[in-house]
């Protein structure tokens, strides 16, 4: 892993403002990710804190900054205060053994929601007006027209409702597709018509067309995309996964498209990432898929927004974001 960098800043004679955040401690524990920006970057948000890459054996900190840190991690840093995810999804973090005190804080946002809106409209309109078909046609030196469809035929089923699911469904809206919403809890979103819990489970599936999954993923969301499920969408569905791989049984959905009953899928995410060389969905011709990449965390807005959570919490004030570990968001 990187090397410990350690950022005591300023002493503590510094301005009265930032006295609260002398001595915070913050540790630094993010697989696969480049450390130094963030560190400097948080060390210029958080002047007087001290800050460094955790290693086994590190000090006790205050707060972390976390992405898929080692179970050893939570077990060394018994005392932590708070645990920044720095990802939109938190359920790789709830499968360990976490500090007992410690809060979950996700980022709300931080520039990914209007990602989330950018990816899911290009798919649902590639798809809608059939732009995979003119690629291929192009490719192949054919110029032909193809029959316009009607919006109203391609009623849009967003399933989940956070902060990225909300922007999407909201996005999809200014296209006039019909736009269906389901939510564990109620939702008023205007422009889309609301489903709400296991009883109008069913009823959103059979009123939409194309399905975008943005549900968390928890023990009872997982496979949530099956045989069953998709099945109940309407004839010649589109399937656009952009939450989790363990959302999807791959093999239904193949089997679905042979079928004819799912006209194809775009998919940024996957069971097992990177997707092996040979998987089916590679060379699929109804598949489009792209590297997890639907909406990047914005280093920048996650730092500012983390900073500022970081000290209203040692104010002893409120932040948003905080996860309810037995629900798994």
């Amino acid at each position: 892993g990187p090397s410990c960098s350690s950022f005591p800043l300023r002493d503590s004679t510094q301005r009265q403002g930032a006295v609260r955040s002398a001595a915070m401690k913050i540790t630094f524990c993010c697989t696969d990710t480049k450390a130094e920006p963030w560190l400097q970057g948080l060390a210029v948000a958080l002047p007087g804190a001290e800050i460094s890459v955790w290693q086994p054996g590190a000090p006790q900190a205050d707060y972390a900054v976390v992405w898929a840190p080692p179970q050893q991690f939570m077990d060394e840093q018994a005392g932590l205060k708070a645990l920044f995810n720095i990802g939109a999804g938190v359920d790789a973090l709830l499968k360990l053994r976490l500090p007992p005190q410690a809060l979950v804080v996700r980022l709300d946002d931080a520039g990914m929601a209007v990602q989330m809106a950018e990816y899911v409209c290009h798919a649902v309109i590639r798809h809608f007006r059939e732009f995979d078909g003119y690629e291929a046609d192009m490719a192949a030196g054919r110029w032909g027209y193809r029959k316009p469809r009607l919006r109203s035929d391609f009623p849009v089923g967003v399933m989940g409702l956070g902060v990225l699911g909300e922007r999407v469904a909201r996005a999809l809206a200014q296209f006039d597709f019909p736009i269906n919403g389901y939510s564990r809890t109620p939702k008023a979103i205007d422009g889309v018509r609301a489903f709400t819990g296991a009883e109008q489970f069913n009823d959103f599936l059979v009123a939409s067309r194309v399905l975008v999954n943005l549900l968390p993923l928890t023990p009872e969301t997982a496979n949530v995309m099956n045989q069953d499920t998709l099945g109940r969408l309407q004839p010649g569905a589109y399937v656009i996964n952009v939450a989790r791989g363990a959302h999807l049984v791959e093999e239904d959905l193949l089997a679905l498209i042979d079928s004819g009953h799912v006209a194809g899928a775009t998919l940024d995410v996957f069971r097992s990432e990177p997707l092996p060389a040979g998987h089916a969905f590679w060379n699929h011709p109804r598949i489009t898929i792209t590297p997890h990449t639907s909406a990047r965390t914005l280093r920048d807005e996650s730092i500012a927004q983390i900073a500022r959570k970081m000290a209203a919490l040692e104010r002893g004030e409120a932040v948003a974001g905080i996860v309810n570990p037995a629900r798994g968001y």
